[in-house]
């Protein structure tokens, strides 16, 4: 028997934000679907699975080693989906136009000019056809971002202030997502926010929160040039989450349709 390609259940990050795009998604079976920044296959073999042997589904992602464990997962199994390296952002102009185009986890990897990216994404997609892209938005761990700034600002770490501000800035807003779809002339626009809370504890079980560390606790230790405050900073800040739980990332759905040719 075939295995089955669901969602997975053991994936705290991934699944919740692509459960999100599969409630935006309209998908049919013969669908060709292009998932950009598919990473470890969320949701890659689920879309693969929906649009069956009639339909195809290419998932591009950057990161060679992320494409190699995809491929062995899927074995011999679903062969009208591919995983292939590149870079989204770039995509040749060789490339055929699809039914859909999704990403999971995706938008905020579009910098530095997130507009343009999705100008030249939507350049793949057929009359009518569909994007729908997921991403952390503007005010996910609002809570942890304010706590940092005030002992920052106690501090008097003013550089390392002025980086984080410049970090809170240039994250993507539900808002800018809705206005950039309509720039494009997209029809049927729908922008929409889910919260999601992530479970800490104090100390290390803070400092080394698998969801937390990647991505965002990585980025307060960036706004310093001294490690070694960095680390000191961060062991004091985790001793006390109080201060800043419940910890709440936004789960951010951005969905448009190309119009249809006249």
């Amino acid at each position: 028997m075939a295995p089955s390609w669901p969602l997975p259940e053991n994936d705290p990050w991934s699944t919740p934000f692509a459960q999100l795009l599969m409630h935006h998604l309209e998908l049919q079976p013969g669908d060709t679907v292009l998932d950009i920044a598919a990473g470890g296959g969320i949701p890659s073999f689920h879309l693969a699975e929906r649009v069956g042997s009639q339909g195809m589904v290419l998932a591009v992602d950057i990161h060679q080693g992320q494409v190699l464990r995809s491929r062995s997962i899927q074995d011999r199994h679903m062969p009208w989906l591919q995983f292939e390296v590149g870079d989204m952002r770039f995509l040749p102009e060789t490339l055929p136009r699809f039914d859909r185009i999704t990403g999971n986890l995706s938008f905020m990897f579009f910098r530095p000019n997130r507009f343009e990216a999705l100008k030249n994404l939507v350049r793949f997609l057929k009359p009518g056809g569909q994007i729908v892209l997921t991403f952390p938005s503007l005010g996910t761990f609002d809570s942890l971002w304010v706590c940092v700034d005030e002992e920052m600002k106690r501090g008097n770490l003013v550089k390392e202030r002025k980086a984080l501000a410049d970090y809170i800035e240039e994250r993507p807003s539900a808002n800018q997502a809705k206005q950039w779809l309509e720039e494009l002339g997209m029809e049927r626009v729908e922008v929409t926010e889910w919260p999601l809370e992530i479970h800490t504890g104090p100390g290390l079980d803070f400092l080394e929160h698998p969801l937390l560390r990647g991505g965002f606790l990585d980025d307060i230790y960036e706004c310093f040039e001294d490690q070694n405050l960095a680390n000191k900073f961060m062991e004091d800040l985790s001793q006390d989450i109080d201060r800043f739980t419940p910890l709440l990332a936004q789960r951010c759905a951005m969905s448009g349709f190309l119009p249809e040719q006249k």
